[in-house]
């Protein structure tokens, strides 16, 4: 039986203990930092806290729309102090993976992307070509003429240079997409996702997230892609290659069960803290299957250490 994680709310003592523990910590961002737009109260303190104490601190989230210097600018806008180097994005993530580790043939390295500017900028770093993502051309209704050309296989629709499908979080997802992402599939194209997040914290409340963008093809193809986001162990790899830390004394921050506790903890990492600010309740940590080692009820409360 699991044990149930402690609640560090209001104990001081406790507090203490639990961040002497650590050398480096781990924060998702979205749920545990801020929602949309609204910084949480007390976060911007509680990271220059855990700074002035010499702890590490690292920013990962499975938000593909942006790239890390797009997130540097959002934290530095909400008045957290960060490097690009400190930022690892499920968008990143996937180019690694795509170009320093998939052996893909080389007429078949180009990608199609579902997602936005944060995939095309994070693809372009690592010199991956790629189709679809923000392009316009495809931002429209299917045509009859579509349909027999995507059956056909016609270069004219279907790059015959594409071997990568990537989803991620897609504003403008739409039936044309999703046909030659299948299809593309289906000739032998491999099939991943930048994470599988069901859904995004946004304003108080929840929105289909990059999950909801790859279920479609699941139900259609049968299989499920490899996701290159939390709690996959690849960006977790990607993070310890880039600091070399001892997994033992570093700590996952995070709002979800089974994508932030769940990396931490298939991670071996030396501890868990759920927050109670984004998608999981206290009944979901203390109750559920996947438990973190403690939890509070926001980050800002770290700072009342005696």
């Amino acid at each position: 039986m699991s044990i149930s994680p402690r609640y560090l709310t209001g104990d001081g003592a406790a507090l203490k203990e639990f961040l002497d523990k650590f050398d480096v910590f781990l924060f998702d961002c979205d749920g545990v930092l801020w929602s949309g737009d609204h910084v949480f109260p007390g976060t911007v303190e509680t990271l220059q806290m855990l700074r002035s104490k010499g702890k590490q601190v690292v920013f990962v989230t499975n938000n593909s729309t942006k790239s890390r210097a797009d997130y540097k600018k959002k934290l530095e806008n909400l008045g957290i102090p960060s490097s690009t180097e400190e930022i690892f994005s499920s968008s990143y993530s996937s180019a690694i993976y795509i170009s320093r580790i998939l052996q893909l043939p080389e007429n078949k390295r180009k990608v199609f992307a579902l997602g936005e500017t944060g995939i095309e900028q994070e693809l372009r770093s690592e010199n991956v070509p790629f189709i679809g993502g923000t392009d316009q051309a495809f931002r429209r209704d299917v045509t009859p003429e579509d349909y027999k050309l995507i059956a056909a296989g016609d270069p004219s629709v279907l790059d015959p240079e594409v071997g990568v499908v990537l989803v991620g979080l897609d504003f403008h997802l739409n039936y044309l997409k999703l046909a030659l992402a299948y299809h593309y599939i289906r000739r032998g194209a491999v099939f991943l996702a930048t994470n599988i997040d069901s859904t995004l914290p946004n304003s108080g409340s929840f929105f289909p997230g990059a999950g909801s963008m790859s279920a479609p093809l699941i139900m259609m193809l049968g299989k499920e892609p490899v996701s290159l986001g939390k709690p996959n162990q690849a960006m977790m790899d990607a993070i310890e290659g880039k600091f070399k830390f001892d997994r033992s004394r570093a700590c996952m921050v995070g709002d979800r069960c089974n994508t932030d506790i769940r990396f931490g903890q298939e991670g071996k990492l030396g501890g868990t803290l759920a927050v109670l600010t984004g998608v999981n309740t206290k009944e979901d940590f203390v109750d559920g299957p996947v438990k973190p080692l403690a939890y509070v009820d926001k980050l800002a409360d770290l700072l009342g250490t005696s």
